[in-house]
């Protein structure tokens, strides 16, 4: 599988969430070369890409609904999942699967993305999946 979904568990106290990725998460990005935090307005996506050499973990953090859509490679079809925004998930996203997120609420939508090489505009690759 191309795309693994888990959500993950909240250790966080009365003083907010706070999550943890899991061991497993890391070993798959392995080398960590690129950290991004990203905001999503109402309504926008981001994504429709793949990448052509480049592991990524992507966790969505608590607070807006939002769905994932993604595709295994351009000849499977396209797949997608909806979440409440109750917990953080957590998307392991491998070469060539085309993967995108979509706030699907009125409130802003954040994640963190940790990759396994450093941004190259051209080791993304365009294909829609929503």
């Amino acid at each position: 599988m191309k795309i693994q979904i888990s959500e993950l568990s909240n250790s966080g106290d009365a003083r907010g969430f706070s999550f943890t990725a899991p061991t497993e998460a890391l070993a798959f990005v392995g080398r960590m070369a690129d950290v991004h935090l990203a905001s999503t307005k109402p309504g926008a996506i981001r994504g429709n890409h793949y990448h052509l050499r480049r592991r990524e973990a992507i966790v969505v953090l608590p607070g807006a609904k939002w769905s994932l859509h993604w595709d295994e490679d351009e000849k499977s079809g396209g797949q997608h999942r909806d979440f409440d925004g109750q917990l953080a998930v957590l998307v392991l996203v491998s070469p060539g699967a085309s993967h995108a997120v979509r706030n699907d609420s009125e409130s802003l939508m954040w994640l963190v993305a940790i990759s396994s090489e450093s941004y190259d505009p051209t080791e993304s690759v365009t294909r829609k999946v929503v």
